[in-house]
């Protein structure tokens, strides 16, 4: 594929989050100024290295003892100076598979454990693009149960959060009533849709 940039500058130096500026290049060849926000290092950028990094999780947890019922938080946002309706996630240390950033980020965000889900396709559990016309981020879906008792206890300063189980009749009204984020709706539409007899049958049953 022809590449549509000459260029990329790093405009910021920050630990988990920085701004790109691209020597872009429009359908008739001029150039033109292109921003966007990167968590990868500048030699491990996606358009340099043409790979799909794996960035960050979000956890599909449904409780062990009530299946019936699925864990979220309800997080202050600073770009919002709000609280959003999401499900536990956050990033993928270095050396970490999704499955063990899951099992650490549901222990600090809820105090939760968490027990990974069997039989998934694997089609549901690749990284996928966040939002590609701001960034380069991805997100690995994790689906799983939880277990223990919920704390919040092991979260950190900069993080207030609010502990969740909600049945399918409080997911309905969050998502009517409440700021969602966008993969924590589209996962409680999937929650809405699931069997109680075998919970992560939608995960299962692919055809194709």
């Amino acid at each position: 594929m022809k590449e549509k940039f000459t260029a990329v500058r790093r405009l910021t130096d920050n630990r988990f989050l920085n701004l790109y500026e691209m020597d872009a290049l429009d359908q008739k060849g001029q150039p033109f100024s292109y921003y966007f926000a990167s968590r990868n290092p500048e030699d491990q950028l996606p358009l340099k290295t043409g790979e799909v990094p794996k960035n960050g999780i979000v956890i599909y947890a449904l409780l062990k003892e009530d299946p019936s019922r699925l864990v979220m938080i309800r997080q202050y946002r600073y770009p919002l100076n709000d609280y959003l309706y999401e499900l536990p996630a956050g990033l993928i240390d270095p050396g970490e598979t999704p499955g063990e950033a899951a099992a650490r980020e549901m222990k600090e965000e809820t105090g939760l454990s968490f027990i990974p889900a069997e039989g998934v396709d694997p089609g549901f559990t690749k990284p996928y693009f966040l939002g590609a016309g701001l960034t380069d981020e991805t997100s690995t879906s994790v689906f799983g149960y939880a277990d223990g008792g919920i704390s919040t206890a092991f979260a950190e300063s900069t993080e207030t959060i609010e502990v969740l189980t909600v049945d399918k009749k409080e997911a309905v009204r969050i998502l009517r009533e409440e700021k969602v984020s966008l993969r924590a709706a589209f996962l409680l539409i999937m929650f809405l849709q699931q069997w109680e007899e075998d919970p992560f049958a939608f995960l299962k049953n692919v055809t194709g």
